[in-house]
């Protein structure tokens, strides 16, 4: 009824072939050598589109692109806040690109507010850009870990900001 398959069991020795090892031993290296699996391809940003509005807190280990308004508190990998976006609450990323508006303290490692920017709040960063025409209203603290809820790691206190940055 079943038979012995013949797929894995060496055939005739050709002349000048080098000796092989026997099946179990091949499988026997091939489990040894285990190499993981390729990391899984990164995921879009999630859009929120112009004509969304959500009241209440986003969270993500991802990204978010926001094009509508958001009345809560964001916290994200990649936050990008679209032209015509509007945010009422805590911005918290790593990574923050402001082209819109911001009421609200923006916190993350490296922020960036474009020449289209209108932030009005408190921003505590890492690294910040701030682009000609942007509009900032708020104080500005550099610390080491933006990211965390704790005290400043910096002794300088926040540099009070009211500026409209204008194209030369």
């Amino acid at each position: 009824m079943f038979s012995k398959s013949k797929i894995n069991e060496p055939g005739p020795k050709k002349v000048g072939e080098p000796e092989t090892t026997k099946p179990e031993a091949a499988v026997q290296k091939t489990t040894s050598e285990f190499k993981p699996p390729p990391p899984k391809a990164k995921p879009p940003a999630s859009v929120l589109s112009s004509d969304l509005t959500i009241t209440g807190n986003l969270k993500t280990t991802g990204d978010i692109q926001v094009e509508g308004v958001i009345d809560g508190d964001i916290r994200a990998h990649l936050l990008t806040v679209g032209e015509g976006a509007t945010i009422r609450g805590e911005v918290v990323a790593d990574d923050v690109v402001v082209n819109g508006r911001v009421i609200g303290r923006v916190r993350g490692l490296k922020v960036r507010l474009t020449s289209t920017a209108r932030v009005e709040g408190d921003i505590i960063h890492k690294t910040i850009a701030i682009e000609s025409g942007a509009h900032f209203e708020g104080s500005v603290q550099r610390q080491d870990d933006p990211l965390s809820t704790g005290i400043a790691t910096t002794s300088s206190a926040p540099t009070p900001i009211t500026a409209a940055v204008k194209p030369a």
